[in-house]
């Protein structure tokens, strides 16, 4: 089992995530992974990096991490055949350390680019297609395509990844996962109620994967809020609050969302996240993950006051207790 620390792009500036990602390889992670936004959840305490020019730089400051996307959607603004290109980069610039997460996406981050936003149904077609092409072209095909959704005339990839390059799939329900099982290889899940998950969208997963002749391999999240009171935890949330804000699914502005997220109760907003105390309180939340989820990717989502320091402590005091429990 693996752990990973998660470099989120909505909250931090990218120079700063560099030095959050270096560290994390320092205090023993096993890899580093990087949100891909266009826009934030909100507008006054928040960033948005590009995360693809991140990994290069990622990728030449590190030398063992794992490296990922926790995800990318290739679907409108990415092309899938610009997806695997870049995709293919990072991994040959990190000699074959990248893991590919994708996802359907959000209005967030199509919509202010011009792009439509459709319902579930043509996402998951579009995915379909996008990971058609991707897996051909990590293979080597000069590949022709005329689908639906995207077309391809003698695509290749002459800067190919170094080896096999897997793409993991986002999915929250069994028909998702169902999904992943069959086209992805492997699923990427947040975590609420451990048992939910395994039943709805663990199982389905590992049924379809069966089913389809491949490997299992599980990333599971949680994000977690690392404070000693209500105040520091709100301050520590503040460039996330708007995602837990109504309408965020069709927001394109976040300055719509942070308005909206103000108007919340506090304590609404803060009881949607696992708040942690110490290094104890974050055993308790991730440990789940380990035991009863049974990941074999373990990512640590927290929002702290002072992440560097952050994950220094979580480097002495919670990988060796989750690395035991995992034992």
């Amino acid at each position: 089992m693996k752990f990973a620390w998660l470099c989120s792009h909505e909250s931090y500036q990218p120079e700063d995530l560099v030095q959050q990602a270096v560290a994390a390889e320092e205090a023993g992670f096993d890899a580093v992974l990087g949100s891909d936004h266009f826009h934030p959840w909100v507008d006054d305490t928040s960033a948005a990096g590009f995360v693809w020019s991140w990994l290069g730089a990622v990728a030449v400051k590190t030398e063992n991490v794992l490296l990922g996307t926790a995800v990318t959607c290739p679907l409108f603004h990415y092309h899938p055949a610009l997806v695997a290109q870049m995709a293919a980069t990072t991994d040959r610039l990190s000699n074959g350390r990248l893991m590919l997460g994708v996802g359907t996406g959000e209005a967030l981050n199509e919509r202010p680019l011009g792009f439509p936003f459709p319902g579930y149904g043509e996402r998951q077609a579009r995915m379909r297609e996008s990971l058609e092409i991707m897996h051909r072209l990590f293979a080597g095909e000069k590949l022709t395509f005329h689908g639906e959704y995207y077309t391809t005339e003698t695509a290749k990839l002459y800067s190919p990844p170094k080896g096999r390059l897997p793409i993991l799939m986002a999915a929250g329900g069994p028909k998702s996962a169902q999904f992943a099982g069959t086209y992805a290889d492997g699923l990427i899940t947040s975590v609420k109620d451990p048992a939910d998950t395994v039943a709805k969208v663990i199982e389905p997963y590992r049924r379809a994967a069966t089913e389809a002749g491949k490997d299992h391999l599980v990333l599971a999240t949680r994000w977690t809020v690392l404070a000693s009171d209500p105040a520091q935890a709100w301050q520590a949330l503040s460039s996330m609050r708007g995602l837990r804000a109504p309408g965020r699914l069709e927001a394109t502005d976040p300055a719509e969302l942070r308005i909206k997220a103000d108007e919340m109760d506090r304590d609404e907003v803060l009881a949607s996240y696992t708040v942690a105390p110490d290094a104890a309180g974050l055993i308790a939340a991730y440990g789940p993950l380990v035991t009863e989820v049974g990941a074999d990717l373990v990512s640590i989502q927290v929002m702290s006051a002072n992440p560097l320091a952050a994950i220094e402590m979580i480097g002495k005091e919670v990988l060796p207790e989750l690395r035991a429990l995992a034992g």
